[in-house]
């Protein structure tokens, strides 16, 4: 039996730096993500499109006022017409002068279709001159 002294070999030294290779990969795969995803939630946005600032009346030299109200009803000026009068009202105005100016009124509540089927009637008649009366944002925001 041999005794001898018995050596005690300490382990490898802690590693002191960061590895920085799984948090670079991490990074990479996220703004990988991100960059797809960005564009698709732009149509998905929730627009409240009657208020802005940028919108200012003009002076259009003549001009036809069309408004709908929140059941989708149809007025020429402040008279509630029918659409068939009113596609023969539009029709006349184009006749007599074909840069008449129409200033839609819509209400938020009015469905976009409705809205399209209106400016369709309008573009049919001879009439592409089409402005949306917006009220200033700062007359009441909600």
């Amino acid at each position: 039996m041999a005794f001898g002294r018995l050596e005690r070999t300490s382990g490898p030294s802690p590693m002191s730096d960061i590895n920085m290779t799984p948090l670079i990969d991490v990074m990479l795969v996220l703004l990988v993500i991100f960059m797809i995803t960005a564009p698709l939630m732009t149509s998905s946005l929730k627009l409240d499109l009657p208020k802005t600032d940028a919108a200012q009346p003009n002076d259009a030299p003549q001009f036809i006022s069309v408004a709908l109200d929140p059941l989708g009803k149809l007025y020429f000026g402040d008279e509630l017409v029918d659409p068939a009068a009113f596609a023969a009202r539009v029709a006349d105005a184009a006749r007599k002068n074909p840069r008449t100016e129409v200033q839609l009124r819509a209400d938020r509540g009015v469905s976009y279709g409705r809205v399209a089927e209106v400016i369709g009637v309008v573009q049919k008649a001879g009439l592409s001159r089409i402005g949306f009366v917006t009220e200033p944002a700062s007359a009441g925001a909600r």
